[in-house]
């Protein structure tokens, strides 16, 4: 495997990270490898250099589901890989595209990594039309529904219209949340927001 590739793994057992690191690196994959002690530590690294694959202990997002949705949505490009060394419900380990145990073999870890790179099939999220994106920029950079409205010369109604759409096509409803997807999409830049 030839490109550049970042792997996340969320754990907070430095022996776990330690052992999935010399994996990879044995492998010959060779990733630049990131570690995260909490969910949202993930959003972070990923902002910094863009994450190809999460190895996620289910630890993390049992009581955290919501919080994870909205994650995963953001990573839209990302595989996400459940890394499994206790019980969980089988509805929790849904929630991954694949699941790799702590007994797993290294040879059937690795194999299941390459397999989530070289199948990276991104689901194309619902398209923001170009007055969403105008009303996403607007949201992102502090205004209000009122002000929007007057700026780009449209009701209320119709900005609070295109904010439901907006949540609905990217599964985010908080502004900060939002904030983030424009941020991470390209839409708006960090400088921008410090004006």
């Amino acid at each position: 495997m030839t490109r550049d590739i970042h792997i996340i793994i969320a754990e907070p057992a430095a022996i776990i990270f330690e052992g999935l690191s010399a994996i990879f690196f044995r492998s010959g994959l060779k990733p630049r490898v990131s570690k995260a002690d909490m969910l949202d530590e993930i959003l972070q690294l990923h902002l910094r250099r863009l994450a190809d694959i999460v190895i996620i202990s289910p630890l993390l997002i049992q009581n955290n589901v919501k919080s994870y949705h909205v994650l995963k949505n953001q990573l839209e490009n990302t595989q996400w890989i459940g890394l499994v060394y206790a019980y969980y419900d089988p509805s929790l380990l849904a929630l991954f595209d694949a699941v790799i145990t702590i007994s797993d073999a290294p040879e059937l870890i690795v194999t299941t990594v390459s397999k989530m790179l070289n199948s990276v099939n991104p689901k194309e999220p619902d398209v923001l039309s170009d007055r969403e994106i105008e009303v996403l920029k607007l949201l992102a950079s502090g205004l209000a529904n009122k002000e929007i409205a007057d700026k780009l010369n449209i009701s209320i109604n119709t900005v609070i219209t295109h904010r439901k759409n907006i949540s609905q096509k990217t599964g985010i409803k908080s502004v900060s949340g939002l904030t983030i997807y424009a941020v991470v999409k390209k839409m708006i830049s960090l400088e921008n927001l410090a004006d």
